[in-house]
């Protein structure tokens, strides 16, 4: 048993202690100067006063034509509050400016855990499912903030302050969780970096957060193999001058290297206090930095701010998977992504929900570890990727059949469309026919699932592998080829969204021209998406995919500027491109075409597993190319732009549609890359 685990067990000797301070302190919070005490009725069960979702149509109808009185008595009814907002809403998209609760003070980990504390303790907040099959372990909500509590005051006591940022390098675990209501709790931002991230990619968050402090574990434990995460952070702390400590948990017995900055986790909370007072936040303070790929080679630090990220991610997380109190909610995805901080930890916790943490892979030890955890855990919804669906489906139903999903009600499916096959599959196999599949869409941008099949009126339609409905006040659009919005269905344009919502990021950090140029001046008072939809006859979404450089690999956007310019440092690499692909399990992956140097004497074998090395090492193994294609030229227009369409059409197998080539420099080129790619697909793959 690791120490982390060890001083878990330990937190319930302090059972009685911290119950006895929680009560007294309860009705004694101050909050900073002006405020008012925390209102306990606030706490109380939530009221019933907010109609059945299933009048969905009347519902969505206010949402987008009353949304200051929809979100308003939402935002009064589902949150506790320090001090009232005043205003419902104040945006202008032309300038990016979006604004949601202002005057409102409240603090997320209050709404996550001391409501919960106060009137349900003992219930299971989290579900920690470890690497091993069947080594749960299960926290309740006393627990959860007891952690929280000693984490926030070994931050305080280490100069954390409100507005610091904090870096969490760590897999799914109580400590990851707890880690981000610590920071939450005392004001201090954080931004949770994926941990197969490599060394050159978590540096290159930590230079544009400016983090003084980073969180990790000593190794992490996944798929049966160790995975060395302090080792990765110690590479990229060299580079990292603002960094002056890093606190080290532990997950597994083995020790590790520890320098100056160096801080043992545990260590140091148990010198702490189980309470921490809440610092009481602005509405519109940051709550956390989320980094994502462009269409540049920069990665973009998306803001999301208190009130109403955290609003919309309980109320998606309640209406759109149907969950009701008592349930265990399954999702999979890890916590450095969106999907992990709205549906892992804020939707649930904010809902007093039992959530679980997947420590594990969908096939570690076997192709049935999802469905054998279905029935230990008795999960009533599962949310996963089509990555993970597809991969399941290709070892065939017995992994499955041989578990009882019997708990199962909701399934549904996350990080881009899932494909006829794997939907049906997915709903008769591991749904058995009688559970709704929730193929949703939404991006980091978004804060929460923003389109779905469900809210819907009760016994209405789902069509396989389609997005479906939007949610409440979300108002998608599509534009022609004007720039303009149409009204007509059974057509397809890119998607928009008209107005504003609660969820939805804020700027990028220390960027907000880059903000307003991503995502507003492209259609000028419209949120534009950069994906692709088809609007059914019914009036229904269907996504279609990216329609900017950005690659959809396993259901997580990479920019192909960033890829190529890791391939770009290549010594003997003069210029590339890269182009998506499809990809029977990831759905996308990249196709990278290379101009070597002028007197390179190298194989392409060799360049291929240099650079597919050198792309791990600089972003992450998920995004090393599956094809690398070597070629004399690019081909290029007159005055020297690559013709990435040209690609794309080679790439996709339409030399037919490679359309207007007046402008091509050198026709050549393309039918050497043509000849070239040919060669390519008849060549077994590696």
């Amino acid at each position: 048993m690791s120490s982390l685990l060890r001083w878990g067990s330990a937190c319930l000797r302090y059972r009685h202690v911290f119950l006895q301070r929680l009560h007294r302190s309860v009705g004694t919070w101050k909050t900073a100067p002006g405020g008012s005490p925390f209102n306990l009725t606030a706490y109380m069960p939530e009221s019933a006063s907010f109609p059945d979702a299933g009048d969905h149509r009347g519902l969505y109808q206010l949402s987008v034509e009353q949304p200051e009185r929809f979100w308003g008595a939402l935002g009064k009814e589902r949150l506790s509050w320090i001090s009232p907002f005043h205003t419902v809403r104040d945006c202008d998209l032309s300038r990016g400016r979006i604004r949601w609760f202002d005057g409102g003070k409240l603090n997320v980990s209050v709404n996550c855990l001391d409501r919960h504390v106060h009137t349900c303790p003992d219930r299971v907040a989290l579900i920690w499912e470890q690497d091993e099959p069947g080594t749960q372990v299960k926290i309740t909500y006393r627990q959860l903030l007891e952690v929280t509590c000693r984490l926030a005051n070994t931050l305080k006591r280490r100069g954390v302050r409100r507005g610091d940022r904090v870096t969490l390098y760590l897999p799914a675990s109580p400590i990851a969780v707890a880690s981000m209501l610590a920071c939450a709790r005392i004001g201090a931002v954080h931004t949770v970096v994926f941990a197969g991230f490599s060394a050159d990619a978590l540096a290159n968050r930590i230079q544009d957060a400016q983090s003084e402090t980073v969180i990790t574990v000593n190794q992490a434990l996944r798929g049966g193999r160790v995975i060395e995460l302090k080792k990765t952070v110690d590479e990229a702390v060299k580079s990292c001058p603002s960094i002056k400590q890093v606190l080290v948990a532990t997950r597994t017995e083995n020790k590790v290297p520890m320098s100056d900055i160096d801080v043992p986790l545990e260590e140091e909370m148990m010198r702490e206090e189980a309470v921490c007072e809440p610092v009481a936040m602005e509405s519109e303070d940051l709550l956390f930095l989320l980094y994502t790929s462009g269409s540049t080679g920069k990665p973009k630090g998306l803001v999301h701010t208190q009130a109403g990220y955290l609003l919309y991610a309980a109320l998606t997380h309640r209406y759109v998977f149907d969950y009701h109190d008592g349930d265990v909610f399954g999702c999979v995805a890890d916590i450095g992504w969106i999907t992990g901080h709205s549906y892992v930890v804020y939707g649930p916790l904010c809902n007093g929900g039992t959530t679980v943490l997947f420590e594990s892979t969908p096939v570690y030890p076997n192709a049935g570890r999802y469905w054998e955890m279905v029935e230990r855990l008795k999960i009533n919804q599962f949310y996963g990727s089509p990555t993970a669906i597809r991969l399941l489906l290709k070892y065939g139903d017995k992994w499955v059949k041989c578990h009882d999903r019997s708990s199962l009600k909701t399934l549904g499916s996350v990080g881009e469309p899932l494909n006829s096959e794997a939907w049906a599959w997915y709903y008769k196999v591991v749904g058995d026919g009688r559970c709704p599949v929730v193929d949703t869409w939404w991006q980091t941008e978004t804060g929460g699932v923003c389109i779905a099949p469900r809210p819907a009126e009760s016994g209405a339609e789902i069509i396989p592998a389609m997005a479906m409905r939007p949610f409440f006040g979300i108002m998608p659009v599509l534009m022609d080829e004007k720039g303009r919005r149409s009204a007509q269905n059974n057509m397809s344009g890119p998607l928009c969204i008209a107005q504003p919502w609660p969820g939805m990021a804020r700027t990028i950090y220390n960027d907000h021209e880059r903000f307003v140029d991503t995502y507003f001046r492209p259609y000028p008072n419209h949120f534009f998406t950069g994906d692709g939809a088809y609007r059914t006859k019914q009036g229904y979404y269907q996504i279609t995919g990216r329609l900017d450089d950005v690659i959809n690999i396993s259901g997580h956007r990479l920019g192909t500027a960033e890829i190529e310019d890791a391939v770009n440092q290549h010594q003997v690499v003069a210029e590339s491109a890269v182009i998506g692909c499809a990809h029977e399990v990831k759905g996308e992956g990249s196709y990278v075409f290379v101009v070597l140097k002028d007197g390179t004497d190298i194989s392409e074998d060799v360049i291929s597993e240099e650079l597919k090395e050198i792309v791990s090492r600089k972003i992450a193994k998920y995004a090393a190319p599956d094809y690398i294609q070597v070629v004399k030229r690019l081909p290029k227009t007159r005055s020297g732009k690559i013709m990435r369409r040209i690609l794309r059409s080679i790439v996709q197998n339409k030399r037919h549609e490679l359309g207007d080539l007046t402008t091509l420099d050198d026709h050549t080129a393309v039918e050497e890359i043509v000849d070239g790619h040919k060669k390519i697909l008849e060549e077994p793959r590696k």
